[in-house]
């Protein structure tokens, strides 16, 4: 197989994954997965908010996900492992869910998109971005965004230091789409830079000054004996 085709192919199947695990996981705080290829097999590793429930009674869940990533999606000697999220404000997948759940439940737009901006900015983010598509409050679909702090939209650091979170929100007048972006407190921004407090000036060291040799220390120095040359 040709490397690019490799390339699209496992692209195709991560998001594959992506989908079944966010469909399968909901109820336990999704919040991204990374897939890592190992001399045993290939690691796949899934961040929740409630880890207890991927696991399941006596590893029961983590079992079935096993089977059915191996079965399903043809991922070889699957090893998977969960890992809990620290500070789910921080998980733009989690607080896309969040959202979009709170939507279902008839939180008005503005009120929900304006509430998440809220709480990922108060836990120190240094930027977060909602955006909401879809019938929201007539029959013609429309766009609303949210913008709070600093956040990239273009080059490397959108792909690097931008966390991303889709979600999808299901109501009696249509589907809605919901689109999170968090730039976390830790992330080192391209433009970032440092100012060192300048380091303290030291004092010139003056010169030594040459020591002044006596006529008494020459008396002690022998005189050479002159030889002519033959």
């Amino acid at each position: 197989m040709a490397i690019e085709k490799k390339f699209i192919t496992d692209g195709v199947r991560n998001v594959r994954v992506e989908k079944f695990l966010t469909k399968e996981l909901k109820r336990a705080g999704y919040g991204g997965m990374d897939i890592t290829r190992t001399p045993l097999g290939t690691q796949v590793t899934i961040f929740a908010e409630k880890p207890g429930i991927v696991i399941g009674k006596g590893g029961k869940q983590v079992r079935q996900l096993t089977q059915d990533l191996a079965a399903a999606y043809a991922i070889e000697s699957p090893q998977v492992e969960v890992q809990q999220v620290q500070n789910p404000n921080f998980n733009a997948q989690i607080m896309a869910e969040r959202l979009a759940n709170a939507l279902e439940r008839g939180w008005y737009f503005r009120k929900a998109g304006q509430s998440t901006i809220r709480r990922v900015m108060d836990s120190g983010a240094l930027g977060c971005e909602v955006i909401i598509a879809g019938k929201l409050t007539g029959a013609r679909a429309r766009t609303q965004k949210f913008t709070e702090g600093y956040v990239k939209h273009c080059g490397e650091p959108s792909e690097t230091i931008v966390e991303k979170g889709y979600a999808v929100a299901v109501k009696k007048l249509g589907t809605i789409g919901v689109q999170v972006k968090i730039v976390p407190p830790d992330a080192r921004l391209p433009d970032t830079f440092d100012v060192l407090a300048p380091a303290p000036k030291q004092a010139p060291v003056p010169p030594a000054e040459p020591e002044e040799v006596g006529e008494d220390e020459f008396e002690d120095i022998p005189d050479e004996e002159y030889v002519e040359e033959r």
